[in-house]
């Protein structure tokens, strides 16, 4: 055998062997939900969900979503303050705006909303978006204002989509 094709061989069967102890070492273990009551087993996921979300901000606020959406709201909001307190993107103040929307509370959703307006003045699909959220929420003369000043920026499909969307009752698509 020659020394190129030995060594890569051997490279491959080392990288098989460490993936194949690194995918071992990932594996949720069955006992570790499995038999236990509903609440029980989605706490426990829920829990290694969020250990394994690292430090992603995306990752984190799906786990929040989650809680929030569960009925667990402390627990959701400790994760999007933990999200919120450090270095974050523009965009998961919308997505954590919408996780508490979609949970039924404008009234913590709506200050997030207009945190990410004014901080992002120019997001046309997402003006018109959070547009939507404020006709269904009531406010149709702020939820227009979003409307016109997403229109100004451009007219384009999913903007509209949101608008008529809003008019019509339903939730846009995020």
């Amino acid at each position: 055998m020659k020394k190129g094709a030995f060594v890569a061989a051997a490279a491959f069967v080392f990288v098989l062997g460490v993936g194949t102890g690194m995918a071992a070492k990932n594996r949720l273990d069955v006992a570790s939900y499995s038999g236990l009551s509903k609440p029980e087993a989605g706490n426990a996921l829920l829990k290694e969900a969020l250990a394994q979300a690292g430090k992603g901000s995306w990752e984190r606020i799906a786990v929040g979503r989650v809680y929030v959406l569960a009925g667990m709201k402390a627990e959701g909001k400790a994760i999007f303050d933990g999200v919120l307190a450090g270095k974050h993107e523009p965009s998961d103040v919308l997505r954590i705006a919408r996780a508490w929307r979609e949970a039924g509370d404008w009234a913590t959703a709506k200050p997030l909303f207009d945190r990410f307006v004014v901080e992002n003045p120019k997001e046309d699909k997402d003006l018109a978006e959070i547009g939507a959220y404020y006709l269904l929420a009531g406010d149709r003369a702020q939820a227009e204002a979003l409307y016109a000043k997403s229109f100004a920026i451009t007219e384009e499909f999913w903007s509209t989509l949101a608008a008529a969307a809003g008019y019509l009752g339903v939730a846009p698509q995020d």
